[in-house]
């Protein structure tokens, strides 16, 4: 067994609301600088369903799928996934995808904690021991989950319920 990244962050929302946030506000908070189409980004989602796609959409009909849900309780955790490859590449293959579950636990009446967890990376093959570190490094989920934290303070946009 490889090994398992653990994060987390506390946010002052609801479980309910950090989980629709994060969910149907991804376009809002997730860095293009992130994305393969970067600031030509149009879309990006998560259809928040077993089977549903994490999906990025660019110009010119460009569209890349990044990871299939395979688990989700609305309000407390998803797992999707994670197929993308060690070298940047979308990987179709479930069997060589890694796992990221986030789940989100309520401290108290209004604060909840996001828990992160990427683990399987051996399923990517070669070069998983350095993905698994950049993934774990400053530039990993440490500055995804940041982002996703000031996005949840700045208060915009942070919706009700997730779109489906």
């Amino acid at each position: 067994m490889g090994k398992v990244i653990r994060k987390q962050i506390d946010v002052d929302l609801s479980s309910e609301q950090a989980f629709n946030a994060f969910i149907s506000e991804l376009a809002l908070w997730w860095p293009k600088a992130y994305t393969w189409s970067k600031d030509k980004l149009v879309e990006i989602s998560i259809h928040p369903i077993p089977g549903g796609h994490c999906t990025e959409k660019g110009p010119n009909d460009f569209r890349c799928d990044w990871g299939t849900v395979s688990a989700v309780k609305h309000g407390e955790y998803i797992t999707v996934m994670w197929q993308i490859s060690p070298f940047r590449v979308p990987e179709p293959d479930p069997d060589k995808a890694s796992e990221v579950t986030i789940g989100f636990r309520t401290i108290t009446d209004g604060q909840t904690r996001i828990e992160l967890r990427h683990d399987h990376f051996e399923n990517h093959g070669e070069g998983y021991e350095k993905y698994s570190d950049a993934m774990d490094g400053e530039q990993g989920w440490d500055y995804l989950l940041a982002c996703f934290a000031k996005h949840a303070r700045s208060g915009s946009g942070i919706t009700a319920e997730v779109k489906s």
